[in-house]
Parts: structure tokens; sequence; C-alpha cells
């Protein structure tokens, strides 16, 4: 693997480059509005196997879908109106929701028959899954079962393992 690149948050591309690496089946260490998390484009399997590899973390853990909308996931999730009203009143922001998977959905979540799905209250987030124009799958940046990372320091343990650091700052 070639250096990671290390970006900020702020620089007027950062979002793009972001999307660029993960529609490229890249993995991107960045900042969403709990912890710092690994991003990677939900329709990228490989991509998924990699980040389970770097935190050393169970396939049987499932990762979180975040998007920029419910529209984007709507082929691989089931929504029922319930949860349309919760998701109206509690979005952007953490809190996480379970859907049941739709038959792609299956397919790229390892056969798992519901799914977390989340959309971030995190302005960087937000700008990167609109220009991806597609939801990737997170998971914090740790390895599995130790603290998150909720600094950049903190993420620095998988430079030249990951493709992109976006710096969020503290």
């Amino acid at each position: 693997m070639s250096k990671t690149l290390i970006i900020l948050s702020k620089d007027k591309k950062a979002h793009i480059k972001t999307s660029q690496i993960i529609k490229n089946g890249g993995i991107a260490i960045v900042p969403t509005d709990t912890v710092y998390g690994f991003a990677v484009d939900a329709f990228n399997v490989d991509a998924q196997k990699k980040v389970y590899k770097i935190k050393g973390r169970s396939q049987k853990k499932p990762l979180i879908l975040m998007t920029k909308n419910l529209g984007s996931v709507k082929p691989i999730i089931q929504i029922p109106q319930k949860a349309l009203k919760i998701a109206e009143r509690f979005w952007p922001g953490q809190l996480t929701l379970i859907f049941s998977t739709t038959d792609l959905g299956k397919v790229i979540s390892g056969g798992r028959t519901n799914i977390g799905v989340r959309i971030p209250n995190n302005e960087f987030m937000l700008k990167m899954l609109e220009v991806l124009n597609s939801p990737v799958f997170t998971t914090s940046v740790n390895i599995s079962n130790k603290k998150s990372a909720k600094d950049i320091k903190e993420t620095l343990i998988f430079d030249n393992i990951v493709d992109i650091i976006v710096d969020g700052g503290k």
C-alpha cells in the first residue's frame, strides 16, 4: 500500500477526494458525529472484508450503514412507516435504526437479515455521502474491543494501512 493521504475535513475538496477513494474500493477513516469511523463503499464486499481484517473484528459483528437519506438505501432495506416517523424526528443524528434487509441487502451484508442504518449529523460526512451518491458501511476506528478513536491522534495507528484519514479535529 502507498502512503496514507491525511487531509483536513475543512479542506474544500476533502469530501470529493474521500468519496473518490471509497468509490475506487479504498478504506477511509472519517470523522462522524460520534467517533472516527472506517468507511467503505457499501456495495464493495472486498473493502468490507479488509476493514474486518484491519480491526481484527469478527465478521459476526455487523457494520453500520451510513447514508445521506433513506432513498439511497431503499434497495437494501425494508422501511416500515413507523420507522419513517422516528427517522424524521431523530435524523440526522446519533440514532441507529435496525431495518430488515432486502435480497440485495443480504448479499452486500454477508447474509444478514437486518442492518443498522444511520444518517450522521456531521457536515463532512453528509457532503461526502452526497458526492459519493451511495451509502457506506462504517465501524469505529479501533482494534476490535479496544477504545474507539475520538481524536485524530488515535487514528494514526492505521497510517499506511488505510488509504485516507480525514482530520476532523477533536
